[in-house]
């Protein structure tokens, strides 16, 4: 079982930046986030592996990046010009092997 603690959120105003940080309980190959909106599916945001291949959601491409510390198990979110669509809860997502875990999601509200 891998633990997942989330970090960051909050109500950020439109154009502006927010940073989330997600740690796990121990190493795992891959780790990122998903975001869901109420009413939508949940979508990807962001994905880097250990050995540090990235994968970025296409609706947050240019604006958000992803950077992983695996000595600290911790991956970082950063969020720039942010939109009202980003609204939506995160979930930190681990992938070790085929199993997948989940962290327990963070609000993020961007509204003037």
């Amino acid at each position: 079982q891998v633990h997942l603690v989330e970090s960051g959120g909050g109500l950020v105003q439109p154009g502006g930046s927010l940073e989330l940080s997600c740690t796990a309980s121990r190493s795992i190959f891959s780790m990122g986030w998903y975001r869901q909106a109420p009413g939508k599916q949940r979508e990807l945001v962001a994905l880097k592996t250990s050995g540090g291949n990235s994968t970025i959601g296409d609706s947050v491409k240019g604006r958000f990046t992803i950077s992983r510390d695996n000595a600290k198990n911790t991956v970082i979110l950063q969020m720039n010009s942010l939109k009202p669509e980003d609204t939506a809860v995160y979930y930190c997502n681990g992938r070790f092997g085929a199993a997948v875990f989940w962290g327990q999601g963070t609000q993020v509200t961007v509204s003037s």
